[in-house]
This record gives structure tokens, C-alpha cells and sequence, in this order.
């Protein structure tokens, strides 16, 4: 007799089950007549809602989904994978996405949120996440494993606040602007400064590529450490943070316009480095041969590719694009520089990269599921829910951990990296 095989889809249904079955416990100890207000626009526009009967209903719905899920026929399990839709898994989907105005709702209860900021907050945090995972696709398609994004990241955040803070008095007030575009030049080059490093280290000398993004990681945190206690002069050291630059027709929109069209600059290059990523490895031909050096990298020589020369240009471009990942942290999103002020996202956009299966839209969509946990933590304080914030600040990287851990899906990684290449 075939034994039932936990596949991931029905783990993904258990974990839906429990989800609802704890929100609906939540909804029948709410009194009947409680309504929650979503607001969509600053404009007023907003719909209220019955809070138990519209957990409720979500509830049953995403239980018929999840049980339709689980009860796939066991023979299923064993034929041949056929063409076409997989209604299980797209009822899973949408039973997620009604999860998430659903879980405001209830964690709202009685009161009112802006469900359209909470979204644009989750694009806002995946700005570095999304960039960062870039940077890791170039290297380890070209097939040189990169641990090293967060070094590289922290190492632009420090040198492009440093240089935009060392600019300050010789720039006028009205020209800021100026010192913090040659502040995210200068995080970018400082990104791919490292990179050289990494690339020295894990393709001319062949050192093991774990190692040397570890080196350069501890290094990242020494260096700029001293940086900071030297130049900065102190932890106070802040200045403005990139301008706003609302986008002419579109930021007049309703409900999306002030949220994703009135934005900063490198929220904007985000899309561009994504779309780019895509379009250069795919449709390329200097994107085909970063493929053939991640893949097989003697059948890349057969054929005349340089395999070390490709590998060092992807690299040092992957540091740089870290390098702007970095200035989003200290340029854009605060104004100033600390110890450690990555703290882990460099890691987290390796976990999206995976989550992604080393492709930049899928990348793009692991960093929103990260950038929208931190969002939802943030606003589960905001609102009030008797949860300690220290378990909601935990969830990103309980992600990551489930990502790596493959229960999102089997990722496999370019089948050359890792390894290094010499010519015989």
C-alpha cells in the first residue's frame, strides 16, 4: 500500500490550516458588531469591514483551499507530472493573498490602518534586499559563490556616507544634493573595491570562496568600524537623506500614486537593476556566457570564453550593485552610519536569491515576502498587538531559515559554483 508523501504543497496547506484555524479562534472572542476601517488612499478612501464575520468567512475559504490541497489523490503522487494549471497550488495562492488584508483586519480590530501603506512599506524594505540579491545572481551565475554581499554592502554604506559627510562644507545647502549623487557613486565604487578583493582571492589564488566572503565580511566590519570612529567622529554624524522625487503624472494616481510613484532615487534604480539583471543575462550575449562559466566552464574555453575573465567582471559588478544596496541604508533610508547597520540583510538577500532559484524576478519576489514580514512586524506594534516585538523582529529571519532549509522548493544552484576554474 503507497504511503501519503508530505510534498511541500501540503505542507504549505497544513501551514494555512493552523494560520486560520488560530485566526479564527481570535475572531469568535471578538464581539459581533466590531469593525475594522482599511484606508486605501490619504485621498479617504477606505472600506470598513464586520471584523469576526470577515476573518470567518476568509477562514472557511482558505480551509476549503488548504484541505482541496491536501487531498490530492495518492496515484497523483506517482504519475507522470502533466501540463497545465495546478488548481491546488493557485487556490493555495489565493487563499494567501486573502491572508494578508484579513490578518490587518483582525490585528485591527475596532479601529483603522492603511492597508496601501503597509505595501508600499514592504517595496520600500525589499529596496536593499532585491538589490542585494542582484548582486548575488551575477556572481554565482558566473559561478563564484558571494557569502560576501553583506560586507560589501556595509562597505558602500560607510564609504558613501563617509564622502557625502566629508563634502558637506564644501557644497552649499542648496546643492546638497550634488555630495550625496558622489556618495552613491562613491558606495558603489567602495562595493566593488571589495569585490576585486573577493574575486582576487577566489579566482586567481583559488581560495575556497566560503572563506574569502567570510574574510571579507569580518574585514567590512573592522574597517569601517575605524571609519567611523575616526572620521564620522561620532555616532550623532547625520545628514538629509536622498530627496523624494515624485514621478510626473503617475504620483497623481489614487491609491498607488503617493505610494509607489512618489519614491527616492535608488527605489527607482531597484527596478532598473532587476529588469537589467534580466534582460543582460538572458537576452545578452555577454549574459549567455556568464551562464556557460556558472554551468559548465570547459565547454566556455572550448569555445574561446576567457572562464576567469568573465568571472572577475561579474564579481566586481556584483559588489557594485551591493555597494548600492548599501547606500539605500546609510544615503537614502536614514542619513547617517553605524556599526553593523546591515544587520544581516546581506544574508537575507541570499535567501531570496535561493528563494528566486538564482532568477531576478523570482529573486524579486523572495525580498517582497521578506520586506513585507518587517513591514507587518512594524505594524503590528503600530496597532497594538499583544505580541513581544522582539518574537515579530524574529520572523525575517525564520524565513530565511525556511528558505535555506528548502521547504519553499527545490533550488538548484548553477552547476559549476563554487568551484574554481584553471585552464589546462
Amino acid at each position: 500500500m503507497p504511503t501519503i508523501r508530505l510534498t511541500r504543497q501540503r505542507l504549505l496547506a497544513l501551514l494555512m490550516l493552523g494560520v486560520v484555524l488560530l485566526m479564527a479562534l481570535g475572531a469568535l472572542s471578538i464581539p459581533g458588531n466590531t469593525t475594522t476601517t482599511l484606508v486605501f488612499d490619504q485621498r479617504g478612501l477606505a472600506l470598513t469591514f464586520p471584523t469576526q464575520a470577515s476573518v470567518l468567512v476568509v477562514a472557511l475559504l482558505v480551509f476549503v483551499f488548504s484541505a482541496v490541497a491536501l487531498r490530492q489523490p495518492l496515484a497523483d503522487l506517482y504519475a507522470k507530472p502533466k501540463r497545465g494549471m495546478n488548481w491546488a497550488a493557485l487556490g493555495l495562492g489565493v487563499g494567501a493573498a486573502l491572508l494578508v488584508p484579513t490578518i490587518l483586519i483582525l490585528a485591527a480590530q475596532g479601529g483603522s490602518t492603511n492597508f496601501t501603506s503597509l505595501i508600499a512599506e514592504s517595496f520600500r524594505l525589499a529596496t536593499p534586499i532585491a538589490i542585494g540579491a542582484m548582486a548575488g545572481i551575477w556572481s554565482e551565475r558566473s559561478g563564484v559563490v558571494n557569502i560576501a554581499i553583506e560586507g560589501m554592502m556595509l562597505t558602500g554604506a560607510c564609504i558613501g556616507f563617509t564622502v557625502m559627510y566629508t563634502l558637506r562644507t564644501s557644497i552649499p545647502p542648496d546643492s546638497f544634493w550634488a555630495a550625496q549623487t558622489v556618495g552613491v557613486l562613491a558606495a558603489i565604487l567602495a562595493g566593488g573595491a571589495a569585490a576585486l578583493l573577493h574575486a582576487w582571492l577566489s579566482i586567481t589564488f583559488a581560495t575556497d570562496q566560503i572563506v574569502s566572503g567570510t574574510v571579507i565580511n569580518i574585514l567590512a566590519l573592522g574597517i569601517t568600524s575605524f571609519i567611523r570612529r575616526e572620521v564620522l567622529a561620532s555616532t550623532e554624524a547625520s545628514l538629509s537623506t536622498l530627496p523624494t522625487l515624485p514621478l510626473p503624472i503617475l504620483s497623481e494616481l489614487p491609491v498607488v500614486g503617493s505610494a509607489f510613484f512618489s519614491n527616492k532615487p535608488i527605489f527607482y534604480l531597484m527596478f532598473v537593476v532587476i529588469i537589467g539583471t534580466h534582460i543582460a543575462l538572458f537576452y545578452t550575449r555577454w549574459g549567455l556566457r556568464v551562464r556557460a562559466v556558472g554551468e559548465h566552464p570547459s565547454a566556455a574555453d572550448t569555445v574561446g570564453i576567457n572562464v576567469n575573465r568573465v568571472r572577475w567582471i561579474s564579481v566586481i559588478l556584483s559588489g557594485m550593485i551591493a555597494g548600492l544596496a548599501g547606500a539605500w541604508l546609510s544615503i537614502e533610508a536614514t542619513g547617517s552610519f553605524n556599526d553593523g547597520m546591515t544587520s544581516g540583510v546581506g544574508f537575507i538577500a541570499l535567501a531570496a536569491m535561493i528563494f528566486g532559484k538564482w532568477m531576478p524576478f523570482g529573486a524579486f519576489g523572495g525580498a517582497l515576502l521578506f520586506g513585507f514580514s518587517s513591514a507587518l512586524g512594524s505594524r503590528f506594534q503600530i496597532v497594538g498587538v499583544p505580541i513581544p516585538y522582539q518574537f515579530l523582529q524574529m520572523v525575517p529571519y525564520i524565513l530565511t531559515l525556511v528558505v535555506l532549509a528548502g521547504l519553499v522548493g527545490r533550488a538548484t544552484p548553477p552547476k559549476a559554483i563554487g568551484t574554481p576554474y584553471k585552464k589546462e
